[in-house]
């Protein structure tokens, strides 16, 4: 386990072959605990993930509730947990880390009040922490939320739904969000014999009971991505990675085609994906992330290190993530030679300038996906992270596997 405030990360010869050992999806885990929760009963959940923020899910699930409850940084576990006590009439405070009660949850809130969820802000209106009062039916049953924040506010409502009196009628107003997470999510109740549908913008629930079922939850796509930079930046590159689908649920999941431009070729098997190096394929389309936001940070990064320049799109939700994702990239790039400039209304391009000379460091900003969106880039010279030890909130052993990948991960005091 990394202890260091830094770590130094380089690869002394560019060419990675091997098979590579990936986290199990904290999404899907997440939504299958808080399922099993929800139906009252116990059934066996295989390859949950060992990510912190999964970890969290289940220990805060699987022992009795006290008064106070804290989701520290995880995102997920704060807007499940805060339909899930909702739903179930639960009286606690939930609270997290300083930079989780900056992170606005007013859109879930006013929706449970709606329903009938007693809620009270004991901070700034429109955060945590949290002061839930229990659940008073108020006699409707449809809602209408913007669709264009967050799917995990719809998702936490979609999986109570069944529980609630008389189900759920939800309109999602504008354009809709990380869709693939929201179909990811109906397809996990389908899998607990509760049904849906979703038509437009249109999603109904009936009243009904989950049932007891077996679960496996599929490799990580969203940590398969920095394995995929690495392909793209390596000098050589034959990786296996076992337990990923053709037919995932994972929105992610659409880094085989987003990656092909990069010089990432896939092939798929029945236990996993084989990536191989090929020759990145100019110009590069604009790509929009409104569906797949988490792989923003991972393309960027790239594009700075292949040198190329590309726009992108659907980058709103990336300023209330861990940190302003958008203002970390900028800061950071600048470091590598690269620029993130707004070149439109919610477009961006990075922009590659000039490889600087000397080592960079990188700061993270205590948010996961900047460690190891950059590291990647070691491929192209020695380089520092700071705050390595963010990665355990959805991939713990990360360093483990790139130093198992030939790369010297030496820890900085």
């Amino acid at each position: 386990m990394i202890s260091a405030a830094a770590v130094r990360v380089s690869h002394p010869t560019g060419v990675l072959r091997g098979r590579v050992t990936l986290p199990a999806s904290k999404s899907e885990a997440n939504r299958a605990l808080i399922i099993r929760a929800l139906s009252g009963k116990d059934f066996p959940i295989h390859n949950l993930s060992d990510a912190n923020d999964t970890q969290l899910l289940n220990r805060l699930l699987s022992t009795p509730v006290g008064q106070e409850v804290s989701a520290e940084d995880a995102g997920t576990v704060m807007r499940f947990l805060t339909a899930y006590y909702a739903a179930t009439g639960q009286r606690l405070t939930l609270t997290g880390t300083p930079r989780m009660c900056q992170r606005p949850i007013g859109v879930l809130v006013d929706a449970l009040r709606q329903l009938g969820a007693q809620i009270e802000y004991l901070g700034q209106e429109g955060y945590p922490p949290l002061q839930m009062n229990g659940f008073e039916f108020s006699g409707t049953n449809q809602l209408s939320i913007r669709a264009d924040i967050s799917s995990q506010y719809i998702s936490a409502l979609l999986m109570i739904a069944p529980l609630l009196p008389q189900g759920l009628e939800l309109t999602l107003e504008g354009k809709i969000g990380s869709e693939p997470y929201i179909r990811m999510t109906l397809a996990q109740m389908a899998h607990f014999g509760v049904q849906a549908t979703f038509e437009g913008q249109q999603i109904s629930v009936a009243k009904q009971e989950y049932q007891a079922k077996e679960y496996t939850v599929e490799s990580d796509w969203s940590a398969a991505s920095y394995w995929y930079s690495i392909a793209a930046l390596a000098g050589e590159a034959d990786l296996f990675l076992p337990a990923l689908r053709a037919d995932s649920l994972q929105g992610d999941s659409v880094l085989p085609s987003l990656m092909a431009p990069f010089g990432v070729r896939t092939a798929f098997s029945a236990e996993g994906v084989q990536l191989t190096k090929q020759p990145v394929q100019e110009p590069l389309a604009r790509i929009d992330f409104f569906a797949c936001p988490d792989l923003a940070q991972t393309v960027a990064a790239l594009a700075a290190g292949l040198g190329v320049e590309v726009e992108m799109t659907g980058l709103e939700s990336l300023r209330i993530k861990e940190t302003d994702r958008i203002a970390a990239l900028q800061m950071e790039l600048v470091k590598l030679g690269a620029e993130l400039r707004e070149v439109a209304p919610d477009v961006f391009k990075v922009f590659f300038l000039n490889r600087p000379q000397n080592e960079a460091t990188i700061h993270t900003y205590e948010d996961h996906r900047m460690a190891m969106a950059f590291a990647p880039l070691a491929l192209k010279g020695p380089l520092v992270i700071e705050e390595p030890r963010v990665v355990r909130k959805s991939y713990p052993r990360y360093w483990d596997e790139l130093q198992k990948a030939g790369f010297s991960v030496e820890e900085v005091r």
